[in-house]
C-alpha cells in the first residue's frame, strides 16, 4: 500500500514538473511569435512570484497544517532586501541574471533568518493564536520598512531609522526612502528566472515532503499528540517547514520587486497575505499543482477583467466561502457516515450479546 501511494505521489510530482515546463515552453513560443499582449507579458514575472508564494504558503498551511496570515511580511523582507542588494551590486556585478540570482539568494536568506526568529516564540502557538501573531508580524514588518532609510556611497551602505539622518560621501544616493519605498528600480527579473525559481521551489518542497522529515511534519499535522508520543521533536520539524516557507517567500519577493519600477511597503499588506491564502485554499491544501493553477489564474483574471477590478476581493471572498462550504459539507458527510457505522456496529454487537 505504501509503495502504491509513493508511486502515485511520484507520478503527481513528475506531472507537475512537466506541466510547468510545458507552460514555460508554450509561453516562450507565443512571446517569440508576438502572440502575447504587452499586458500579459508584463504579468509573467508577477505570476511566477505569486506561484512561488502560493507553493511556499502551502508548505505551511497544507503540509504543516498551521494557518499563517503574515506571509506577505516574508515577501516584503525578500523584496526590499533583494532590491537593495541588487542596487548595491550594480557596479560590481554587470550581469543582470547573476545579479538577480544573488539578490534572490540574499532575499531568501534574510527572510529565512526572520522566519527562524519569529518562529521560536510563534510556533509554540497553534490555531487562531498562531494566525493572529503572524498577522501582527506582517504589520510590524510593514511599519519597520516604512520608517527605514538606506543609502549607498563609495563607503558602502548607510541606514537610519525613523528619520533620514544619512550623510553621503562622493556619489551617494538613496535606495530606500521610508514610506516612499524604492523608486527607479532597474528591472532585471525575467520570465526565465521566474521559471527556474518555480522549479527550484518544487524540487525543494517535493524532496522535503517525500523525506523522513516530511513524513514527520505531516504526522504533526495529522495528530500532534500521537507524533510526540513516538518521539518526534515538534519544534524542530515545525521550524524546518516554517523557515523553508519563509525563505522561498523571500526569494519570490526579490523576484517580484526587481520586475517593478517602484515598490512600497503598503503593497505587502494584509490583503496580499489573504490573496496568497486564497490561492492555497482554492488550489487545495497540500496540492502543489493546484496552487500553481490557482495563483496563475487569479493573477491573470484581474488583468483580463479590469472593469470588475473594484469587485475583485468581493468575488474572491465569495468563491472562498463557496469552496469552504463545499469541502466542509463533504467532510461532514464523511463524519456522519463514520458515526452511523459506529452506531450500527454497537447495535449489532448488542444484538449478538443479547
Amino acid at each position: 500500500m505504501k509503495k502504491i501511494l509513493k508511486n502515485q505521489a511520484t507520478r503527481t510530482n513528475f506531472i507537475t514538473y512537466g506541466g510547468v515546463i510545458l507552460a514555460f515552453i508554450l509561453l516562450q513560443g507565443l512571446s517569440a511569435a508576438g502572440a502575447l499582449s504587452s499586458s500579459l507579458k508584463g504579468q509573467l514575472v508577477p505570476i511566477c512570484a505569486y506561484v512561488v508564494m502560493a507553493l511556499s504558503l502551502n508548505l505551511t498551511v497544507g503540509v504543516l497544517g498551521e494557518l499563517s496570515l503574515g506571509h506577505a511580511g516574508f515577501m516584503s523582507i525578500g523584496a526590499f532586501s533583494g532590491a537593495v542588494a541588487a542596487a548595491a551590486m550594480t557596479d560590481s556585478i554587470a550581469s543582470s541574471p547573476i545579479r538577480l540570482a544573488v539578490a534572490m539568494i540574499i532575499g531568501a536568506a534574510i527572510a529565512g533568518v526572520s522566519g527562524a526568529l519569529i518562529g521560536i516564540p510563534v510556533l509554540r502557538l497553534k490555531g487562531d493564536y498562531l494566525a493572529i501573531v503572524t498577522l501582527a508580524f506582517g504589520e510590524i514588518i510593514k511599519s519597520i520598512i516604512n520608517n527605514l532609510y538606506i543609502g549607498i556611497d563609495v563607503n558602502g551602505l548607510h541606514a537610519s531609522f525613523l528619520n533620514n539622518t544619512i550623510t553621503f560621501g562622493d556619489g551617494g544616493r538613496m535606495i530606500l526612502s521610508g514610506p516612499m519605498g524604492i523608486p527607479g528600480i532597474q528591472k532585471i527579473s525575467s520570465f526565465t528566472g521566474g521559471f527556474l525559481l518555480i522549479m527550484i521551489t518544487l524540487i525543494i518542497i517535493f524532496n522535503l515532503v517525500d523525506s523522513r522529515a516530511g513524513r514527520a511534519i505531516m504526522a504533526l499535522r495529522d495528530n500532534r499528540i500521537a507524533a510526540e508520543s513516538v518521539g518526534i521533536p515538534v519544534t524542530k520539524y515545525k521550524m524546518m517547514a516554517f523557515v523553508t516557507s519563509a525563505a522561498l517567500a523571500g526569494a519570490a519577493g526579490a523576484l517580484f520587486s526587481l520586475g517593478q519600477n517602484t515598490i512600497i511597503a503598503s503593497k505587502f499588506d494584509f490583503n496580499t497575505s489573504i490573496l496568497i491564502l486564497v490561492f492555497v485554499v482554492l488550489g487545495g491544501q497540500g496540492r502543489m499543482w493546484g496552487s500553481i493553477v490557482a495563483a496563475a489564474a487569479l493573477t491573470i483574471l484581474p488583468e483580463m477583467l479590469r472593469e470588475f477590478a473594484d469587485y475583485r476581493m468581493l468575488i474572491y471572498a465569495i468563491v472562498l466561502i463557496v469552496v469552504m462550504l463545499f469541502t466542509n459539507s463533504a467532510g461532514a458527510k464523511q463524519f456522519t457516515a463514520k458515526i452511523k457505522g459506529m452506531f450500527v456496529r454497537d447495535i449489532e454487537g448488542g444484538e449478538q450479546n443479547g
